[in-house]
């Protein structure tokens, strides 16, 4: 269940990550299951953002370099480094992130819209920001994420048969 009530505020739970010292979030519904760095096979002729595809016990899935994907440069893949396997219907990915960071649960009214400024197509792809006591976490929409311009080439290519 994403959110739960409690009392008048609607709880959203986040599975919340880093990227180039970035805090990020999703929420843990978008979320299948978070995993430690797995081999990657780079695959030629790919847009950037694809880091490669990986297999997850038989299937194979592709990996999305986010940070790439908001503009930033490559994710630094060190010791710290995990797949965040999202799944929305039949579409599933792997993203790369830094660190893991901890899961967070917050009152959707604390959720800020995105900040004026932003290009076009990052504001996009958030669902809004929300100040914790560490600092601010920029909460990603997966929905609007996946059907991204750039994001949009995996959904075609996934869809076409065999």
């Amino acid at each position: 269940m994403e959110g739960s009530e409690t009392g008048a505020e609607k709880q959203l739970r986040l599975v919340c990550f880093e990227l180039r010292r970035q805090e990020l979030a999703l929420s843990i519904a978008d979320v299948r299951e978070t995993l430690p760095l797995l081999p990657i096979t780079h695959v030629f002729l790919t847009p950037p953002w694809l880091a490669g595809i990986f297999s997850l016990r038989g299937e194979i899935v592709p990996a999305i370099d986010l940070a790439v994907v908001l503009g930033l440069s490559r994710t630094i893949v060190g010791d710290d480094a995990r797949i965040v396997v999202i799944e929305q219907g039949a579409r599933l990915a792997g993203v790369l992130v830094e660190r893991l960071c901890e899961l967070r649960t917050i009152d959707e009214s604390a959720i800020e819209p995105p900040p004026a400024g932003l290009p076009a197509e990052v504001a996009a792809i958030l669902r809004g920001i929300v100040a914790t006591p560490t600092g601010t976490v920029r909460i990603l929409d997966l929905d609007a994420l996946l059907s991204s311009e750039r994001l949009g080439a995996l959904a075609r290519e996934e869809s076409q048969p065999a």
